[in-house]
């Protein structure tokens, strides 16, 4: 059975909730990622914050992401699997959520994350196909979380 830890990539790092969004641009630089997840003061998980997130929802409209907080964007219910989940029910997850991303967790901490790029790498190509026409399908509203 593949679980949820055979796709992950692991070592991902949370990005504080009360951090600026300019630093957590040079977070993601420095890491070679797309996303990162956000934490709030209890370490628990309040969202995902992307690159695009930044762009579209700080800088195309004109505010200082010197000043926004990661924090400000997290929107909706933060969805993650745990470490132990099988492969079926981690892609159910995600497609029923239409989300690109999720943040993995084991004993109450985050340990990696599974993103398109590791599902292309551990799922058939029926499956894979799938899965981005599922996530894909949806435009995403305002409210919804895009990750």
């Amino acid at each position: 059975m593949t679980t949820a830890r055979d796709i992950m990539h692991p070592g991902v790092e949370c990005v504080p909730a009360h951090e600026s969004l300019d630093r957590a641009a040079q977070m993601m630089r420095d890491m070679n990622v797309g996303s990162l997840p956000i934490c709030g003061p209890d370490d628990k998980i309040t969202g995902i914050l992307t690159d695009r997130d930044i762009v579209v929802k700080c800088v195309a409209v004109g505010k200082d992401p010197a000043k926004m907080t990661a924090g400000e964007l997290a929107q909706g219910t933060a969805v993650w699997c745990d470490a132990s989940a099988d492969e079926s029910d981690v892609i159910s997850l995600m497609e029923s959520n239409k989300i690109r991303r999720i943040p993995v967790i084991e004993e109450h901490m985050l340990v990696g994350m599974i993103s398109e790029a590791d599902l292309a790498q551990h799922l058939s190509e029926d499956k894979l196909a799938h899965f981005v026409a599922t996530v894909t399908a949806a435009p995403p509203s305002s409210g919804q979380q895009t990750h």
